[in-house]
């Protein structure tokens, strides 16, 4: 589960938009997604058209009487996306810690003990670098910082990574930022000098896609909705859908399972569990006559890595979908039942179609995927 903070200290970031949006770009690619709404305004609740009788205070709050567990207070908003709505009165929650040991780490130990069945979290943040916000740091893995390509934003994200840094030495805790460009107005020549400035102060931490100005963000929030349930094919849906996509690229394998001791090894290899492999190597002869070889390829030379993404692996990006070269060219073989499928190929980091397959749909986001259509033998 990856818990990631979106934080800027500067209104008008486009923090709660990115909240809410990346959010369900997230869940609309099968990601299991609560977003944490973590600002006293309530914005991404609002902007979610949520109402509800207990708020994530009654989750962190000692003194309120109405005590609650964070899977009590949670909302579905769509398949896939649910929110911990806020309320104004979380705004006393930094009076209320103000005493305590250990205030730094409310949100930290709640989600530490929360059980929730979710791929990301996402918190979004109050615009300050208050209590809140030191909570958000501490319990995240990741931060996402917006940043409007103006010099204003620029001095404000300085003031936040000292916070992250000031977090890391206090509390032992070292999570990773990224810089998010956004509200990017590609008319104006004073946006690309102030972008050329971001590559250069924050080349290592910047994000390769960029969220334009679009006026269907705004009109979905004020309609109380996300942005794909609005208009999903403007610029802002593109956006957010191919911000989504290269977080998922970044997502890491699992552990691999530890090898048994001996005697544990001893014991698996017992009657039963021979009888188990026998019924799944007869189970295998059943299946693999329906199954056919696929050679998917795509000329890369110049690549680092390639994955192959489709409905055939529910577009995971993992060791098991990545693609091997061969003199420039990157290869990768299926064993595919008959049906047709959906895929395309993301060369470090960028999704693409297939330019060599003339069969392709646009995909709900307005892009296109390429299709194939296999014919099994039976």
């Amino acid at each position: 589960m990856r818990i990631i903070s979106i934080t800027n200290q500067k209104g008008g970031c486009g923090k709660t938009t990115t909240a809410i949006n990346l959010a369900a770009s997230l869940a609309t690619n099968k990601r299991r997604v609560l977003l944490i709404d973590l600002d006293p305004q309530a914005h991404a609740t609002l902007g979610l058209n949520i109402k509800a009788d207990s708020s994530i205070y009654n989750v962190l709050s000692k003194m309120t009487n109405k005590k609650a567990a964070l899977e009590n207070v949670i909302k579905n908003v769509a398949p896939n996306f649910d929110i911990a709505p806020s309320s104004i009165i979380l705004s006393t929650l930094e009076q209320e810690l103000a005493g305590e040991i250990g205030r730094e780490s409310r949100l930290w130990e709640t989600l530490n003990n929360f059980r929730g069945n979710y791929d990301y979290i996402l918190i979004d943040c109050p615009p300050n670098l208050g209590i809140l916000t030191i909570n958000a740091i501490r319990a995240a893995q990741e931060i996402i910082v917006p940043v409007e390509a103006s010099r204003f934003s620029l001095e404000g994200l300085s003031q936040l990574v000292s916070i992250i840094n000031l977090v890391r030495d206090r509390l032992n805790h070292n999570c990773h930022f990224s810089v998010l460009v956004t509200n990017f107005d590609s008319r104006l020549r004073h946006s690309f000098k102030m972008l050329e400035r971001i590559k250069s102060d924050f080349k290592e931490e910047l994000f390769s896609n960029i969220i334009h100005v679009n006026v269907k963000l705004k009109e979905a929030q004020n309609e109380g909705t996300y942005v794909f349930n609005y208009d999903k094919y403007c610029r802002g849906a593109k956006d957010y859908f191919s911000l989504a996509r290269e977080i998922i690229t970044q997502e890491k394998m699992p552990h691999e399972a530890p090898i048994p001791a001996p005697a544990m090894a001893e014991a698996l290899a017992s009657r039963t569990t021979r009888a188990l492999e026998k019924r799944m190597n007869e189970i295998l002869k059943e299946e693999l006559p329906k199954l056919m070889d696929v050679t998917f390829e795509v000329r890369a030379p110049e690549a680092k890595e390639v994955y192959l993404a489709g409905d055939f692996n529910e577009w995971k990006l993992d060791e098991n979908s990545k693609m091997q070269m061969d003199n420039g060219t990157w290869k990768k073989n299926m064993n595919l039942a008959s049906g047709i499928y959906h895929y395309r190929f993301v060369i470090d980091g960028t999704w693409t179609e297939d330019s060599n397959n003339p069969l392709k749909e646009k995909n709900p986001f307005g892009q296109m995927d390429s299709l194939i259509e296999v014919n099994a033998k039976k």
